[in-house]
């Protein structure tokens, strides 16, 4: 498992993929990256620790992942985190949170006041029939305004039976029109039920991917390890 990169092409920054108690949610049916977890806080310090001894601040800017929630990091690992960046000169951080934890990124922001904090969330689509209904993400706001008041950044996920080029176009005009920043994760095969659809997956490369691949304002990964960290 690649636990330390760096992305280069847009927004350049440091990435780390750290490993927290496990995702709290564990419901939306197309993932399994909640399985990178340990319910030994110890063990995960130790190789949180590991992991961000890498950092250098050349950029300025971490992105922190891991699988699940920045909530879901043991609170040593939070210090170090903030110890790391304090010590490279790392201006701007960059967590995830499921939307049940909305209520406490206040207090995270306030913990964190002497950096930029950019929140990102798993949205996967604002299409709230597939996003509930078939990826079962537990959002469950409508409107946009709503959704975005506490993120910053968005992940969408396309690739899926049922997406269409105009229904993914919408989420990325909607995702800019509501974010800084978006991700574009193309669904790609794992150890659960829901499969890549090529078919959408192709139409998304044909018809969308060359218009947003070089905006700076949207990452696109074809692979789940696109960003450098993974397996």
């Amino acid at each position: 498992m690649v636990r330390y990169s760096e992305i280069t092409d847009k927004r350049p920054r440091e990435i780390v993929l750290l490993r927290g108690m496990g995702c709290a949610y564990k419901l939306c049916t197309f993932c399994d990256y909640h399985l990178d977890m340990s319910k030994n806080e110890q063990e995960n310090f130790a190789l949180n620790s590991e992991v961000l001894s890498h950092v250098t601040g050349k950029y300025g800017e971490l992105e922190v992942i891991n699988s699940g929630s920045v909530f879901e990091l043991d609170k040593k690992t939070v210090e170090l985190i903030k110890t790391t960046c304090e010590v490279r000169g790392i201006k701007v951080i960059h967590f995830e949170s499921h939307y049940m934890y909305e209520n406490k990124i206040a207090a995270l922001r306030k913990e964190f006041e002497a950096f930029t904090l950019k929140m990102k969330l798993g949205l996967e689509t604002f299409d709230f029939d597939f996003r509930e209904n078939v990826l079962k993400k537990g959002i469950p706001e409508r409107n946009p305004d709503l959704i975005s008041r506490n993120f910053d950044e968005a992940n969408f996920l396309f690739g899926i039976s049922g997406q269409t080029a105009q229904s993914m176009k919408r989420d990325i005009e909607l995702g800019l029109t509501y974010f800084e920043r978006i991700c574009i994760n193309v669904m790609c095969d794992n150890s659960t039920e829901v499969k890549p659809d090529r078919g959408v997956t192709d139409v998304f490369m044909r018809e969308l991917y060359p218009i947003y691949k070089d905006d700076a304002r949207v990452d696109i990964l074809i692979e789940n390890t696109d960003f450098g960290v993974g397996a």
